[in-house]
């Protein structure tokens, strides 16, 4: 009987070793929000000392390399602090180090997030093909009635077909990935499936706007993109 309990408390020590041993590494997990989904990198690195720090990505906002305050970790329990977007996190370690079961907590509202191992896929690089008459920036603003956010489409003609990415300039939220691009004559709709966005407008005769509908979140406001030159680019 005594070598029985000392080979249960002998698993019981490994299991917690490996616990500390598996969380250090890099985990997925997307962020639902109503009709948004945000994609997010958790990156966790050990110390010397045994103590862990993190970072984290916001793959669909731009927005890499956020600092963890802090990080919590004792038998399968993780706490994350992020003070620098005023969030925090609480999950559960499952037992072979492979997920992460827990809830996001932001600014008072409270969302379920799951992290599993390996990073976000590298985005499909499409080879460039002859540009459209539409290729090239375009630079609008929208009025909120409390803010007004400048918003930039990047518009690329590819063999695939037409493809975008979005900067939000006054968030500094840079290289959102339009998930679809499509047009029919001057009808143009591009849709931003990662923050729940679309927008749906006409491109003018003589190709200097596009004058449309930006939605949001069951939201709608009016928007009008105009060509222009050298916006930055992420």
């Amino acid at each position: 009987m005594k070598h029985r309990f000392l080979l249960a408390a002998c698993a019981s020590l490994l299991a917690s070793a490996a616990y500390s041993q598996n969380i250090a590494g890099d985990w997925q997990g997307t962020l639902k929000a109503g009709g948004a989904e945000l994609r997010l990198n958790l990156h966790i690195t050990k110390n010397a000392d045994g103590n862990f720090n993190a970072t984290l990505d916001s793959v669909d906002q731009g927005a890499n390399g956020i600092p963890v305050s802090s990080v919590s970790f004792k038998e399968s329990k993780l706490n994350l602090q992020v003070e620098a977007v005023e969030g925090s996190y609480e999950g559960n370690v499952n037992p072979d180090g492979t997920a992460i079961t827990g809830q996001w907590t932001q600014r008072g509202n409270t969302l379920p997030l799951d992290f599993h191992r390996g990073t976000t896929p590298v985005k499909t690089e499409h080879k460039p093909a002859k540009p459209s008459d539409i290729d090239g920036d375009w630079l609008g603003t929208l009025d909120t009635g409390t803010m007004k956010l400048r918003v930039a489409f990047h518009i690329t003609n590819t063999e695939d077909g037409l493809t975008a990415t979005m900067d939000s300039l006054d968030q500094n939220a840079k290289g959102l990935p339009v998930t679809t691009v499509t047009r029919d004559g001057a009808s143009l709709k591009m849709e931003l499936k990662g923050i729940g966005s679309k927008f749906e407008g006409k491109i003018s005769k003589d190709l200097a706007t596009i004058e449309g509908t930006w939605t949001q979140m069951g939201n709608s406001l009016p928007l009008v993109l105009k060509r222009v030159k050298n916006v930055d680019r992420p």
